[in-house]
């Protein structure tokens, strides 16, 4: 159940709407009181005016009587799954180029999302204020005296905390929603259906990435494909920033070090690879240069305060920015994307949305100046922070275009707003080689998660500075088991391949890397479920255990879906880290040696350099690929493993989800598979986990793994509909509890069953 109140705007009238059409939720009153047991949620809203060159008015939203702690999902990188520091200035949501920047500010960073939650053992509630002009969101806490009500007949009075909230927009309307929940699953749920679900990426997109600004030419992009082979290190993509165009013209190549780029893509796609590109929204002001002509006689460049074309300064020089608010530029730059149009391009590029906050090196706070006039009559102050979210979204619609239709896009984006995750993914910006930037990043993608922004990630070892050799190892652990996965790093630092650091450090991210691929079928399927579900893969742990409130300032672990829990080292020197599992009922088997430990407990665990803490939840199934392989093309063709972990009752269940990975099939004509897995009783069973989907692949399930088998069995049997049931080789290790039976048969997309017999006495 969702709230919505909304006021008609003071101020001068404009044509058209921002973001994008609402959905019909309820309608509320200006004074809304929703009841929460014994505590009361209000919403009340208050407006002032002013009127001046400078505001059209401000609008101040206030919370009152919450006596939740309040998460703020945007960028900010305070503990974001904690509650808010006390006082002090308010966070300001207001996109900027903010490159190595401050950690724990509360001023502009690359992406805002102003959505509120807040949530308590029995209660989870969120407020999405839809606001894409500067904002801030001033939090206050102080203690407040109520009547105790378990002693009616005494004057004792208790003090409990309270919070307060208040929204201060430059201008627009009061558009607020209340997502009621009441648990987080429904929350994401409500969320995703006001902003829109993630989408669902290419596995590919889901792989490896390497970039750096920038590789130095056709034979550097080459001899670095090359060295991933040589060194047995899966990747997928390869990146190019603004140093292959010819002099900072996007949608061109240098004609020196980039002569034939069509060559260079089809020698990535015949090993199955892709290459990516940037595209920034500063367009290089040359009147000889036919792709500046078209943008500026086709009137889509944003005009300044007396109508005139603006002039910022950005990489190319004097540059014009498009203005993405008009649906007529953004079907003009789609366009430019075709193949005929973009020369040198492939169905095998994909594009990286850069500086699209947007960055202006000589404008205001490294910005477009807030007078400055969109299409429709729109002052820049009132979309600032949808500009980039508008080029990612003409760029996505491009790519589709492109292949007719037909093919899911990849495109990551700097800037963001609430709804980004429609088109792709986010990544934390121009961030630091240093331990506190990598300890900071779990926040702040669990927060950017919490936001619906599933598809986020960190560049791994530091953007700026180079990393030690322990630090790029740590950062490399950590992102493989994080959304989106990018090396990258400025042109100034040394080069950072993964083999450039001796045999031990090479070993240790090949493993890292390894294990990534090895889990993505698992990641897969999670993002099947963002899509379809609105919950994220990546969890703060009170999310899977919303009562238990000591996990509600856990920021340093987190949950891969319902079934692993990750502690990524992020410290130097470390020789043993703490680990909380949750749940007093539950069962956490460490991924690593198998072993089984009670949750409801901190555990003191020794580490080394190629370890970092993963545990399954008793309960849960995860599928695995098995086998060797060079890229995600590879997985299609390999076995899976399945590992049971079976929870205090003996059960488990999970979900496997398939399709052919690329295409737009799986909605156009349901060709998909979605298989559920149930443990129960000594017997595994497989089969569809609803009525829509067909599809056809020939996966193999070479092995099951159960966990928490206490005696060996006396025999483990395979039955497939259709064929003949077989007998099945197995392993029972007694000291960790593990069953290990192969099945060698096609398991996964037919009725199926793998049941084992308990041995006399068990």
């Amino acid at each position: 159940m969702v709230v919505s109140c909304r006021t008609t705007h003071y101020g001068r009238r404009r044509s058209g709407s921002l973001w994008i059409s609402r959905p019909t939720v309820q309608a509320a009153s200006e004074q809304t009181s929703v009841s929460m047991d014994s505590d009361t949620f209000t919403a009340c809203r208050s407006i002032q005016t002013t009127c001046s060159s400078e505001t059209r008015g401000t609008q101040t939203f206030l919370c009152e009587h919450v006596n939740h702690p309040w998460f703020l999902l945007s960028l900010h990188q305070f503990s974001e799954c904690a509650s808010f520091p006390r006082g002090g200035e308010p966070y300001r949501l207001y996109n900027l180029d903010v490159f190595a920047y401050d950690l724990f500010s509360r001023l502009g960073l690359y992406g805002s999302v102003p959505l509120m939650v807040a949530h308590k053992p029995d209660r989870t509630l969120g407020v999405f204020w839809l606001n894409a002009s500067e904002t801030f969101v001033n939090v206050q806490y102080f203690p407040t005296e109520q009547q105790d009500d378990q002693s009616p007949l005494v004057r004792r009075r208790k003090v409990e905390p309270q919070t307060d909230v208040r929204w201060l927009s430059e201008s627009g309307v009061i558009d607020c929603t209340v997502l009621l929940g009441p648990n987080p699953q429904q929350l994401f749920g409500q969320y995703a259906q006001l902003t829109g679900f993630q989408a669902l990426p290419p596995l590919f997109a889901l792989g490896y990435h390497q970039s750096r600004w920038n590789y130095d030419d056709e034979a550097d992009v080459k001899a670095v494909d090359a060295g991933f082979d040589r060194h047995d290190i899966p990747y997928d993509v390869i990146w190019l920033d603004i140093e292959h165009t010819d002099g900072k013209r996007y949608f061109t190549w240098d004609p020196v070090h980039f002569p034939q780029p069509a060559r260079l893509q089809l020698h990535l796609e015949k090993k199955k690879r892709k290459l990516v590109v940037i595209s920034d929204p500063h367009i290089k002001l040359d009147p000889d240069w036919s792709f500046y002509c078209e943008a500026r006689d086709g009137g889509h460049f944003v005009k300044d305060r007396d109508g005139q074309i603006y002039k910022g300064t950005c990489w190319p020089g004097e540059s014009s920015y498009l203005d993405f608010s008009s649906p007529a530029t953004r079907a003009w730059y789609s366009s430019c994307f075709s193949l005929d149009k973009y020369k040198g391009s492939t169905s095998s590029l994909f594009v990286w949305n850069d500086m699209n906050e947007p960055s202006v090196f000589n404008g205001p706070e490294q910005t477009m100046p807030k007078d400055a006039v969109h299409c429709g009559g729109w002052e820049h102050r009132d979309l600032h922070n949808l500009y980039g979210f508008y080029q990612h979204m003409a760029t996505v619609d491009g790519l589709i275009t492109r292949s007719g239709g037909s093919e899911r896009p990849f495109v990551l984006s700097r800037s963001f707003f609430a709804g980004s995750q429609r088109f792709g993914a986010i990544w934390t910006g121009d961030n630091v080689a240093s331990w506190e930037y990598l300890k900071i990043s779990v926040p702040m993608l669990l927060s950017l998660s919490l936001a619906g922004i599933a598809f986020c990630g960190a560049d791994v070892g530091g953007f700026f500075q180079d990393p030690e050799p322990e630090l790029l190892v740590r950062w490399y652990q950590a992102a493989a088991l994080q959304p989106f996965f990018r090396g990258h790093s400025a042109k100034m630092m040394k080069r950072r391949e993964p083999w450039l650091f001796g045999e031990e450090v090479t070993a240790a991210i090949r493993t890292a890397i390894q294990q990534r691929y090895c889990l993505l079928p698992y990641w897969y399927s999670l993002f099947h479920q963002a899509h379809t579900c609105g919950l994220p893969p990546l969890r703060p742990l009170w999310v899977e255990f919303p009562r238990e409130q000591n996990t509600f300032s856990v920021d340093h672990q987190y949950m891969i879906g319902g079934a692993l829990l990750v502690c990524p080292v992020t410290e130097p020197g470390v020789q043993e880290v703490q680990v909380l599992l949750p749940g007093s009922g539950e069962i956490w088997y460490d991924v690593d040696s198998a072993e089984a430990t009670r949750g409801g407990r901190t555990l003191s665990l020794p580490v080394t350099l190629n370890t970092v803490p993963v545990f399954q939840r008793g309960g849960s199934v995860i599928c695995r690929s098995v086998g060797s392989f060079s890229c995600t093309a590879d997985l299609q063709l390999l076995p899976l493993s399945i590992t049971v972990a079976l929870n205090c009752e003996g059960g488990a269940a999970g979900q496997l989800y398939l399709d052919d990975f690329h295409s737009f099939r799986y909605r156009d004509t349901k060709s998909f598979c979605l298989r559920r897995f149930d443990m129960l009783s000594g017997r595994l069973l497989c089969r569809a986990a609803g009525e829509e989907g067909t599809f056809d692949c020939d996966l193999v399930v070479q092995s099951v793994t159960v966990l928490g088998i206490k005696s060996k069995p006396s025999s483990v049997t395979v039955h497939v509909s259709g064929v003949k049931d077989s007998s099945a080789v197995f392993e029972h290790i007694e000291t960790c509890c593990m069953l290990t039976a192969g099945t060698d048969c096609w398991f996964v997309l037919k009725g199926s069953k793998l049941v084992y017999t308990p041995s006399t006495g068990e």
